[in-house]
């Protein structure tokens, strides 16, 4: 993360109104590209779940977006929640957001990382952004199964 330009990432235990209003537009953005049963997003509850570190990042006091890292097991990760502020869009926001969890599966042990994403087009500034990290296409893993909805990818790290 870099230490200037005012950007600063926290862990977020989200119970701010900031945060509980951009994940709520997360979930109705998913829900509104993709049909309900093919939308694998963690609700308030799975975020807070104990094998789920979630962080929301800010320029100076605005918050602009957030991120999750859930460890799968000792050595596989998943990113989860990747969404930026209206307002930070094209900033780099999720590419620091990206850089950050996968510094910090690295430091937890990981070798690989994977995520799961929506397949229409509403989703392909996403999946660029996965693909210029490394992250390729890939069956579905952990308790994912084939969906066409839903794109697949993981990357060694």
């Amino acid at each position: 993360m870099p230490d200037g330009g005012g950007w600063h990432i926290v862990e977020d235990d989200l119970s701010g109104a900031p945060i509980r209003a951009l994940l709520e537009q997360h979930f109705a953005g998913m829900l509104a590209n993709s049909p309900a049963g093919s939308c694998h997003f963690l609700d308030f509850d799975g975020l807070r779940a104990g094998d789920v570190t979630f962080w929301s990042i800010h320029h100076g006091d605005d918050l602009a977006g957030c991120g999750a890292l859930k460890m799968l097991d000792g050595r596989h990760g998943e990113v989860k929640s990747m969404r930026t502020h209206d307002a930070f869009l094209r900033q780099g926001v999720a590419a620091l957001m990206l850089d950050h969890i996968i510094a910090e599966a690295r430091g937890r042990g990981a070798e690989r990382l994977s995520l799961e994403t929506g397949s229409s087009s509403a989703f392909e500034p996403a999946l660029a952004l996965y693909r210029r990290y490394g992250f390729e296409d890939c069956e579905p893993f952990a308790d994912y199964r084939p969906d066409p909805f839903s794109r697949f990818m993981t990357r060694s790290l």
